[in-house]
């Protein structure tokens, strides 16, 4: 029977069966991570806190201190910073969120004025925004206990995340025997390669991502302070937190920047900060991600592009923010497993330069 097709085709035929395999394995996965997401979400959340504050519990330790006191340190740690940073942002765009809706309606004004009746209606649109919140308000009240069951969730699942980074933190160093004592025995050293593979994939990942985010909040906010734009610390650390969506978050940090320079400064001031928040995107992808990114996992930016709106697709938010570091740890583990099957077929090669090394 195998004589009936020719050896091309039984392997294509081969690997369509095994695509077919993954994609459904991968399909079921992902189902059933968005049916059980308020047990998966949190622990995918504490994996990549895990792998970003490994360091820090790593030094603590080594410095002398008892392992559950440093991951509790680590943990308070990580609490002050994201909450200092949430609060700086939020009290920045509050104090600032009047004058942004104020010149938005000047554009739509100017834009009146040179553009006659298609001005006019985006005036109007802009003079009838209270009443159109207003409305919106009142459609969202009707679902505000399904808004307070969210919040809810959302608080649970981030507390959750948080007790699960202090105890991954504390027994990281029983990891490999607890993976080795689910496989099965014969699979323990493979598999145990493949998870260390993957997670260094997202600890370099999330140390390269912080990285460059720290030097993109840094220069921006220095710009922004250099143009006495107002609240440009909280817009600095709106640049921060928005790095780890690649691409996305960047363009929705920046464009919430020039929204703000544009309220209080006026339209040259804005075209100033629209060309800081443009030069350090194009540091950032032209010296930044090369230099950092390839000493961890590569992805083409199109690979991340289409990480990002399946991610999207599946998860919303949260799912943009773990599709790239996720995919980041699949490409670990096909490089792993690239490395050990391609290891047998280099060792008949070397043969014949031993045996001969050997005469």
């Amino acid at each position: 029977m195998q004589q009936l097709l020719p050896e091309p085709v039984r392997r294509l035929a081969a690997w369509c069966v095994v695509t077919l395999l993954v994609a459904g394995v991968v399909y079921l996965g992902v189902r059933l991570a968005v049916e059980f997401r308020t047990a998966v979400v949190p622990v995918l959340l504490a994996l990549l806190g895990t792998a970003l504050l490994g360091p820090l519990y790593r030094r603590l330790v080594r410095a002398g201190v008892q392992r559950s006191v440093a991951a509790g340190l680590t943990c308070v740690a990580v609490v002050a910073v994201v909450g200092g940073a949430v609060y700086i942002v939020v009290a920045a765009l509050i104090d600032t969120g009047d004058q942004i809706v104020a010149s938005l309606k000047d554009a739509a004004q100017d834009l009146a004025d040179h553009f006659g009746a298609a001005g006019t209606s985006l005036d109007d649109l802009a003079s009838n925004a209270r009443e159109l919140l207003t409305k919106f308000g009142g459609t969202a009240a009707s679902g505000v206990i399904s808004g307070v069951s969210v919040v809810g969730e959302t608080i649970a699942m981030a507390v959750l995340a948080l007790l699960l980074v202090f105890f991954f933190l504390r027994d990281s160093h029983r990891a490999a025997d607890v993976l080795r004592s689910v496989v099965p025995r014969g699979a323990g050293d493979s598999v145990e390669a493949m998870a260390r593979r993957a997670f260094e994939a997202v600890e370099g990942f999330m140390r390269g991502t912080t990285f460059i985010a720290f030097i993109d909040a840094v220069c921006i906010t220095v710009g922004l302070l250099v143009l006495d734009v107002p609240g440009a610390v909280g817009l600095g650390a709106l640049v921060f937190v928005g790095a780890y969506i690649p691409y996305l978050g960047a363009f929705i940090s920046g464009a919430v920047a020039v929204l703000v320079a544009l309220a209080d400064r006026g339209f040259v001031i804005a075209l100033w900060a629209l060309g800081v928040v443009l030069a350090v995107q194009v540091l950032e992808g032209h010296v930044l991600q090369p230099m950092i990114q390839s000493r961890t996992v590569q992805m083409h930016p199109a690979v991340v592009m289409v990480t990002i709106t399946a991610g999207a697709s599946v998860a919303g938010i949260l799912g943009m923010l773990l599709a790239v570091p996720l995919t980041a740890a699949a490409f670990g583990v096909l490089h792993e497993l690239r490395t050990r099957y391609s290891e047998p077929a280099a060792e008949p090669a070397s043969a014949p330069a031993e045996d001969s090394a050997d005469s």
